[in-house]
């Protein structure tokens, strides 16, 4: 199959997207769920209302890409091409996602919901976690300095087997760095 390029257009409801490369492209109302991704290069994308939900994305490559209102289902993006990966998710379902071993610095969560997604060995310095709930998200071996926790809510994990130097927490969010404790806190 011939790889095709693709810039500064816009797809709308597309189902079917071309191998190629994408640059300053916008996808609308697309629906990839479980499509083969895979190879395809995306530079300054954004998907609005996409489903995106088990695709496949090995060596896909994501850089200053955007999804905004998108469900993004199990995605592996620990299997994406890793070079110059830049990401942010606003309003978006990444339900049981991996970003295992990832570099994913400066990355900006909001208002998204990361329910048992996969952090282990990533780098997520300089994150944020804007209005995000983090049920039962796994954070082992993950680099969070400078990590911004203070409207996330639901996420617990061991400060002590991970990097949390400078990291912001709420006042309500220190239980969730206590928890392994198990110890009774009240208000």
């Amino acid at each position: 199959m011939n790889e095709q390029y693709f810039a500064d257009k816009t797809f709308e409801q597309h189902h079917n997207p071309l191998k190629g490369e994408y640059e300053n492209c916008i996808f609308n109302h697309c629906n990839f769920a479980e499509a083969n991704l895979s190879d395809f290069i995306f530079l300054d994308c954004t998907f609005k209302d996409c489903n995106l939900s088990l695709a496949k994305i090995n060596k896909t490559a994501f850089r200053e890409v955007t999804f905004k209102d998108c469900k993004l289902l199990g995605l592996r993006f620990d299997s994406c091409n890793d070079f110059g990966m830049s990401l942010s998710f606003e309003n978006c379902q990444l339900n049981h996602a991996s970003f295992f071993k990832t570099k994913i610095k400066k990355t900006v969560f909001k208002d998204s919901q990361l329910i048992e997604v996969d952090f282990s060995e990533s780098d997520l310095s300089l994150a944020r976690f804007d209005n995000c709930n983090l049920l039962q998200a796994v954070f082992d071996h993950t680099i969070l300095e400078k990590t911004d926790f203070r409207t996330a809510y639901n996420f617990s994990f061991d400060p002590e087997i991970n990097k949390i130097k400078q990291a912001k927490f709420s006042i309500h969010g220190l239980a969730g760095l206590l928890e392994k404790y198990q110890i009774i806190i009240e208000n």
